[in-house]
């Protein structure tokens, strides 16, 4: 029969006991050598001598044998206190850090044969190889399209400045024919990775710029398809397509920052009555750009101005439609149905309008260009993106097109059908005459501590595999990196 209480328990002294023991310390000696009886041997020697009481027990580690019997050692060792941490950086800072653009070094040198660049220079040959500036006014305009990428090395120099490449002329002149002939291009830049498709489309904004074009620029497309963005279904669509409010503020008020100049001098066309804000026509673009300030209304403003900028009437311009990152809305989105169901990248509405224009079915009555940029950074494979690239350097060379590869799936239709009439430009790496020019500039700027001679300009061309200009920068300034 078991005992209803503990044994170990009637070995403690009664409160009354350990008052007293306090009082008199020959009286713990006295209630050691009475304890009746225990369960261990351990708990029946007592005590050890020296040992003094304590209000919290120590921690114990067992495991120890000592002389054929296990013993606990406590463990002396302080936590150590951790130092001083800083302040918790604000929502948003950390972001607004790593997206920061710097557009000029006052502690770089003034390059004193440094020209401006303006609309008849992309356009002329003979300027191949020089470094250009770009004024003031146009790099307003830029920043407010986004066409400047926070690890391009502007903040290294004076003042921004673009190298006049062979591919330059050709984008500028095939643009300028276009508007000539009130024709769509639509083209496609491929290349490596590093090799400046970027800077090509910020030259080709430029231009469009001074010619006083209607600038519409997606810096980044993957944040339309990787589920970041707010999005909402489009009443009445079948099948069903989704927009993107907030992505479609932010666009309207870049678009409005970059174009004010044309905005102001085009009138609608056509009056809006699903638009709160009612406008009669011949009200200005400006007007009714300004009227997007809340995230609900914002998609309905925005197919509203693209029907007022691609009307067939009076006083319309050419428009430059561009979007860098185009292998990222090749592919099915991020995003899902109120099923579940994973959307694909083309049923998303913003996605789908470029789309369209890049695949013909929708063309500019007064000109212009749609243009497009491919990515090699965080990206998933896209097999039909990259067949319909080289179907279409097959044609433009006049070569035989290469097919689909057998018994392998991943194909889509939809992405071939909206690469079908798209032309291509292959970005590669600059010559030796191209590098030379641009790392004169960058030791006129005081960044180039070396001699710039030919060798030198050898062992960085050869360094960068064979001209390729990212790595050129990484070769040669990676020291200036803080």
């Amino acid at each position: 029969m078991s005992a209803p209480n503990c044994l170990r328990c009637l070995t403690r002294p009664s409160t009354a006991v350990l008052r007293h023991s306090i009082a008199v310390p020959n009286a713990v000696a006295s209630w050691t050598a009475s304890a009746p009886f225990s369960t261990t041997a351990t708990a029946a020697a007592g005590p050890t001598k020296g040992a003094r009481p304590t209000s919290q027990p120590k921690r114990m580690e067992t495991g120890h044998i000592r002389s054929g019997r296990r013993v606990t050692i406590s463990k002396s060792k302080h936590r150590k206190q951790a130092g001083a941490r800083g302040k918790t950086p604000l929502p948003g800072e950390r972001k607004a850090y790593r997206k920061k653009i710097q557009l000029s070094n006052s502690n770089a040198l003034h390059v004193h044969w440094l020209s401006d660049l303006d609309a008849k220079h992309m356009l002329d040959a003979a300027n191949v190889t020089k470094v250009m500036g770009l004024p003031d006014a146009l790099v307003d305009q830029l920043r407010a399209v986004e066409a400047f990428k926070p690890k391009q090395t502007w903040g290294f120099f004076r003042k921004p400045s673009t190298l006049i490449r062979p591919e330059t002329v050709d984008l500028v002149t095939r643009m300028q024919q276009a508007a000539t002939d009130k024709q769509t291009l639509k083209l496609v830049l491929d290349g490596d990775k590093l090799t400046g498709k970027s800077i090509l489309m910020l030259q080709a904004m430029s231009h469009a710029f001074f010619n006083e074009w209607i600038v519409i620029h997606i810096p980044e497309a993957q944040e339309l398809t990787t589920a970041v963005t707010e999005y909402a279904p489009i009443p009445g669509t079948d099948p069903v397509q989704y927009m993107q409010q907030n992505y479609a503020l932010k666009l309207i008020q870049n678009i409005r920052k970059a174009n004010e100049k044309v905005l102001v001098r085009m009138a609608t066309a056509y009056s809006h009555p699903e638009i709160p804000q009612q406008m009669p026509i011949g009200s200005s673009l400006m007007q009714l750009a300004n009227s997007a300030k809340e995230p609900e209304n914002a998609w309905t403003i925005f197919m509203a101005l693209w029907k007022e900028l691609t009307a067939n009437t009076r006083g319309r311009v050419p428009i430059l439609f561009a979007l860098d990152g185009l292998s990222h809305i090749m592919k099915v989105s991020d995003y899902r149905s109120p099923a579940f169901e994973l959307i694909h990248s083309h049923d998303l509405a913003l996605v789908r309008l470029f789309t369209d224009c890049l695949g013909g079915n929708i063309s500019l009555p007064y000109g212009g260009a749609i243009l497009a940029a491919t990515t090699r950074n965080n990206v998933q494979r896209s097999l039909s993106m990259e067949l319909a690239i080289a179907q279409r350097e097959a044609e433009q060379l006049g070569a035989e097109k290469p097919l689909r590869q057998a018994y392998i799936r991943g194909y889509d239709h939809r992405v071939e059908a909206a690469m079908r009439a798209a032309q291509v430009i292959k970005v590669k790496g600059i010559n030796k005459l191209e590098a030379r020019s641009l790392m004169e500039y960058w030791a006129a700027s005081g960044v180039l501590r070396t001699t710039v001679d030919e060798l030198s300009v050898s062992e960085k061309w050869m360094l960068s595999g064979n001209g390729v200009l990212g790595e050129m920068e990484r070769a040669s300034l990676l020291t200036m990196r803080i």
